[in-house]
């Protein structure tokens, strides 16, 4: 058994993420109190009792959800049977700095300290040029690719998300989205709004990336401990100074997560685990695994969920 950690990213919040392992775990209440200690608001309330309205802003949530994917590490760590190794990390866009805490090459307070301007940056960016993000399923990358391609409307509109062969995200400015979104319709896909505030992984929010750059160069980046799978690229990278431009590159860039899971797949991995708020990467696992291929998928969030996790764990090992 090769198991590999997931961690989610902006759209899988809900109120009270993380909170049931703050109040039942000592070091998990720590990493909150960590976070805490970064944030100019206060992370906890937001986080466990809303408004939602204030949490889905990017300056905020990319910071809480963060905490949470952290907390549930932690929980993780505390119970993880001995004879179980992580070959590899990965996390889905704003996911992957938790990825990057897993694997020693961030600190938790870092980590925190990079969301928390990394939302502050692209929620500007967002307020001066707004859009939003829309999924597509039913077409596959190379239809959706040629409508973008041939579209000459106003506006910008681009792939942000190859999610699974099935299910792409676009990412642009709301009458490019509606343009384009009629066509994809037209050609019989479903069309899905995205819960966020800021055209993520587009050129609308390049203009975040010199001034986060700016901010990341303060930051150290250590080797990671074990592999992790990066966005931009699909691939892993141990290179800490690779690792922090691609970084910096991840705000506008696309994310391959398609690409990302077939190479661990490749490499052997055949147990995923996500940890962090709901299911949604466990559930485009079933879309992206090849029929035939016989892996093991799990989520938690919770102690129950976690025990859950633990158990179907032990009787693979």
């Amino acid at each position: 058994m090769k198991v590999a950690v997931l961690f989610p990213g902006q759209g899988s919040q809900y109120l009270g993420m993380g909170q049931e392992f703050v109040q039942t775990s000592q070091s998990c209440a720590e990493v909150i109190t960590q976070a805490e200690s970064v944030c100019d608001f206060n992370l906890r309330h937001l986080s466990f009792e809303g408004p939602m309205e204030e949490l889905t802003r990017a300056s905020y949530l990319q910071p809480a959800i963060t905490t949470a994917n952290l907390i549930c590490l932690q929980a993780f760590r505390e119970k993880m049977p001995n004879n179980i190794e992580i070959a590899g990390y990965a996390g889905h866009s704003l996911g992957e700095y938790s990825a990057l805490c897993a694997a020693g090459v961030l600190s938790v307070i870092d980590t925190i300290r990079l969301v928390e301007r990394r939302g502050y940056f692209m929620e500007r960016e967002g307020e001066k040029n707004p859009g939003g993000m829309r999924a597509i399923l039913g077409l596959s990358i190379n239809e959706i690719e040629a409508v973008i391609n041939a579209y000459e409307g106003d506006g910008e509109v681009t792939v942000a998300n190859y999610n699974t062969p099935q299910q792409i995200v676009i990412s642009g400015d709301f009458g490019a989205l509606d343009r384009v979104s009629s066509t994809f319709e037209e050609q019989g896909a479903k069309v899905i709004a995205l819960n966020v505030s800021v055209a993520n992984h587009s050129p609308l929010v390049q203009g975040a990336i010199p001034d986060y750059a700016e901010f990341m160069a303060t930051i150290p980046f250590l080797k990671p401990e074990i592999p992790v799978y990066f966005n931009v690229s699909g691939a892993p990278q141990d290179n800490p100074d690779e690792i922090r431009a691609m970084m910096e590159r991840q705000i506008a860039s696309r994310v391959k997560w398609y690409e990302l899971i077939s190479r661990m797949l490749d490499a052997g991995i055949d147990t995923f685990i996500e940890v962090g708020p709901k299911t949604v990467l466990k559930g485009m696992m079933r879309k992206i695994v090849p029929k035939g291929v016989k892996v093991n998928s799990m989520q938690f969030d919770t102690p129950e969920t976690l025990d859950k996790c633990l158990e179907k764990l032990s009787s693979l090992s």
